[in-house]
């Protein structure tokens, strides 16, 4: 076979070309640290680096959900853990209310306290969430959620809370009316209270009404004069929050104590009112506890013939300011007897360790979410590093591999250098010169 010298040396300069494309891709690799730099170079491993890349996005994308859902989890906290103290300190003046020895004046004194530490929880129920937002706005609201009004503090947000959409569903607000509005009445299976026999308005007959000072149209309740003889007998003793002794007999059912006689001889009487029988009676001394359907109660003081209690079943709905705000004018009250002062004193502790319990069982729920973002956030590091890490497998290079190949191409290509330099001498025109 014939090579003409013309295309002996054109294929010469085309190996070294190959050659210097070879050592320029190996030189870019090492650059770059990137065994691929294009789909084409291996469609295989980039649709492999691909993958992992998206999923590095996804990763990344929760984890700045899950942050956004710990600040406003970590806000919750505190400003419920601001509230729990402020609530332990209208209880301590609760309780320093029930001295005998205070007059109205030193009552009111104490009403004006707890009235700067219900403006104090106002503030924190309306905290903003530092976004243009509110901690306790539930799914959302423009303005502050609660509401200070005449007939007192209303949730104006939207129940609920707000969740990021993802597969987590971070948590990024906390609903304002489950918090402060939605404690248990009473003990938190039953509720006790004071009543009068008054006349019915209309016929004329006789009925049970509850005696509360702090009632208004606005919470539901009816407003009753604590003075005999303008509304009816007032109770001579009070009621105490009662306690469970058998949860299998509660019914929830509303329930009347009626006292008869006079002391050492009286009576009680028991009354289921839905069902209208007699559960149980008996002889009443003051301070035995009273049992039936599973409750104990316990009436204390001097109570008369004709006083009368009433038990109703404990409601999800007890607000917190709305209990303030009774206890508030309870105190304001004059020239009430001193088994009104206590009534009213016990009712009001009853009412804030309920909402307080309340508050801090969202606190818990709360502390219990941040507990989960920690581990979520562990979960999220770890799928994103074996993320990177399947990207690097499938797209980086490998560096001691990458020296080794641009060596043995570099040394190829300067042997076809230098095999080219003496080939092109070798030629007839050489020897004829």
């Amino acid at each position: 076979m014939r090579i003409a010298t013309a295309n002996f040396f054109d294929g010469s300069i085309a190996n070294l070309q190959r050659r210097q494309n070879a050592l320029q891709d190996q030189q870019q690799q090492l650059t770059s640290g990137k065994r691929i730099a294009l789909a084409s170079d291996d469609p295989t491993g980039a649709a492999r680096a691909e993958r992992a890349l998206a999923s590095i996005g996804r990763v990344e994308a929760n984890q700045r959900a899950l942050e956004a859902s710990r600040n406003g989890m970590t806000l919750a906290e505190s400003a419920l853990g601001d509230a729990n103290e402020l609530l332990q300190q209208a209880r301590e003046t609760m309780v320093a209310a029930g001295n005998a020895s205070y007059s109205d004046a030193e009552r009111e004194g104490l009403a004006n306290k707890l009235q700067g530490l219900r403006d104090q929880l106002l503030t924190i129920a309306n905290r903003s969430d530092g976004s243009g937002g509110y901690i306790f706005s539930g799914q959302g609201s423009a303005s502050p959620p609660f509401l200070d009004q005449p007939g007192g503090v209303s949730y104006v947000g939207v129940a609920g809370t707000v969740q990021t959409g993802n597969i987590d569903n971070f948590q990024l607000s906390v609903d304002g009316r489950g918090a402060w509005e939605q404690a248990a009445s009473g003990n938190g299976s039953f509720e006790t209270a004071p009543r009068a026999i008054v006349a019915d308005p209309a016929t004329g007959a006789p009925r049970v009404q509850l005696i509360d000072p702090g009632a208004t149209a606005a919470n539901g309740g009816v407003p009753v004069p604590l003075v005999n003889g303008i509304t009816g007998a007032v109770a001579s003793g009070w009621i105490d929050s009662g306690r469970v002794v058998d949860p299998s007999l509660l019914t929830g059912h509303n329930y009347r104590v009626d006292i008869a006689g006079s002391s050492p001889s009286q009576t009680y009487t028991l009354i289921d009112q839905d069902l209208g029988s007699v559960v149980s009676s008996g002889a009443f001394k003051p301070g035995q506890a009273i049992v039936g359907d599973g409750m104990a109660l316990t009436i204390t003081g001097t109570p008369v013939d004709g006083d009368a209690f009433a038990v109703a079943g404990s409601r999800n709905g007890l607000k917190l300011f709305d209990a303030i705000d009774k206890a508030i004018i309870d105190l304001k009250t004059t020239l009430r007897t001193p088994v009104q002062v206590t009534q009213g004193n016990a009712a009001a502790i009853r009412d804030i360790d309920a909402v307080m319990g309340n508050l801090q069982s969202m606190r818990s729920q709360v502390g219990e979410r941040l507990n989960n973002l920690d581990g979520t956030e562990s979960r999220l590091a770890a799928l994103k590093q074996y993320s990177s890490e399947e990207r690097s497998a499938a797209e980086d290079l490998d560096m001691v591999q990458g020296i080794s190949d641009f060596q043995n191409q570099q040394t190829g290509y300067d042997t076809a250098l230098k095999t080219y330099a003496m080939v092109q001498r070798m030629s007839l025109f050489q020897y004829l010169t």
